[in-house]
């Protein structure tokens, strides 16, 4: 929960965000709505405290009353929610700084880490029998690079170990359209998805291109249109802005084409320079390409959001992203996405099984949280799996207990 704050005021130039620092810049305004301040005086001691831009304190108000309109809708400090992550991906995006596994280079250990994982899942289920499961979100990678048989065992896994009859929100990362079929969105819906990310990233085609997605605009469309003519009513779309060569043009013209699609939900991430992505360890090749992000490309994303009948819900920063900006998540009414609220603003322990997953425990009412982590390896993960067991059974006993 501590995330870094500072109130030395910045000489060299005005930032949006003032002196606050950390990722969650919605943790202080959270709190002292909690604690029983009106929106004006939250913004009189963002405005004086850090000296936070109107803009962001505007942006950061909406965004934790949002918020706390709906995390008051359900019992979340009696529950868990339980993130699953799939760590394969057809081929690894440029900018992309996760465990993230070719599936071609390891498909001959996708069966061996299904079991692993399953064992780990067991663990969670008979650990915490008794606790209300709120969300489940299968990440990644990109969950369905899996088969549509393989899909169909983990889900019906998923769904004969937990009790899924309370739970909130169920989401699976769709992520890249070029591994959605309607067998696959078939399985989905047979055990119980609520909710789907199909992420473009970007509507135009030769930034595809660039930064290595493999596949096409064309199929971003077409998967959206098979999923909607599937039954999926809550569908969320990733946009990065600041991608290679992009400039306000052409993320008006990607708007223009979300705009027409018309999701339920929309994330703007800021492209950022993570120390893993293939972007920055071979920077040199890529020096001559221009990376471009401002406020009004920012606003240019709020705006399309807007007339999309979504407003903004939850939001995060990251290090070294283009222009030092924010994501933002944009919805529907009803059709937020819980899960990023319960992991931005830390209400409850997230418990994540797989490669790379870090589980969050979240105790002392939400003012302390310890990390378990896994290894991102997935050979690791697979002979290490009891190691990643007793790591979870010790913080468990050690901090739930």
């Amino acid at each position: 929960m501590h995330e870094r704050f500072t109130s030395l005021k910045s000489n060299k130039k005005d930032l949006p965000w003032g002196t606050l620092a950390g990722i969650r810049p919605t943790k202080i305004p959270m709190r002292l709505l909690e604690g029983g301040m009106s929106n004006p005086e939250i913004a009189k001691f963002m405005r004086e405290t850090y000296h936070c831009s109107n803009e962001k304190i505007a942006l950061a108000i909406a965004v934790v009353n949002q918020e706390d309109d709906i995390l008051k809708q359900f019992n979340y400090k009696n529950g868990y929610s339980l993130y699953i992550g799939i760590p394969f991906c057809p081929s690894i995006c440029l900018y992309c700084s996760f465990g993230s596994h070719p599936i071609k280079q390891y498909e001959a250990q996708v069966e061996d880490y299904l079991m692993a994982l399953f064992k780990e899942i067991d663990f969670v289920a008979n650990t915490f029998i008794g606790k209300q499961l709120d969300t489940i979100y299968i990440g990644g990678g990109t969950p369905t690079t899996l088969s549509a048989k393989q899909l169909r065992k983990l889900l019906g896994y998923i769904c004969q170990k937990v009790d899924i009859s309370k739970v909130r929100e169920f989401t699976v990362e769709a992520g890249r359209p070029d591994t959605i079929t309607a067998e696959k969105l078939e399985v989905l819906a047979t055990f119980g998805v609520t909710r789907i990310s199909i992420n473009p990233q970007t509507m135009n085609q030769e930034t595809l291109d660039i930064i290595g997605r493999g596949h096409t605009v064309i199929e971003v469309e077409e998967a959206f249109v098979l999923a909607r003519q599937m039954g999926f009513d809550n569908i969320n779309m990733d946009l990065i802005v600041g991608l290679p060569s992009e400039d306000a043009v052409k993320v008006q013209h990607t708007l223009k084409q979300i705009k027409r699609l018309n999701p339920d939900s929309l994330t703007i991430h800021s492209l950022a320079m993570k120390r893993a992505a293939r972007l920055t360890l071979f920077r040199d090749e890529y020096e001559s390409i221009s990376f471009e992000n401002s406020q009004a490309i920012m606003d240019m994303t709020a705006t399309c959001a807007s007339d999309c009948q979504m407003r903004a819900y939850y939001l995060y920063r990251q290090k070294n992203s283009a222009g030092n900006f924010e994501n933002v998540g944009y919805a529907k009414a009803g059709k937020a996405g819980i899960y990023n609220i319960l992991i931005m603003e830390e209400k409850q322990p997230i418990i994540a099984v797989g490669a790379g997953g870090v589980t969050k425990l979240v105790f002392a009412e939400g003012r302390r949280v310890e990390r378990v982590e896994n290894v991102k390896d997935v050979k690791a993960y697979i002979s290490r799996i009891d190691e990643m067991i007793e790591r979870k059974k010790i913080g468990i006993e050690t901090w739930l207990k």
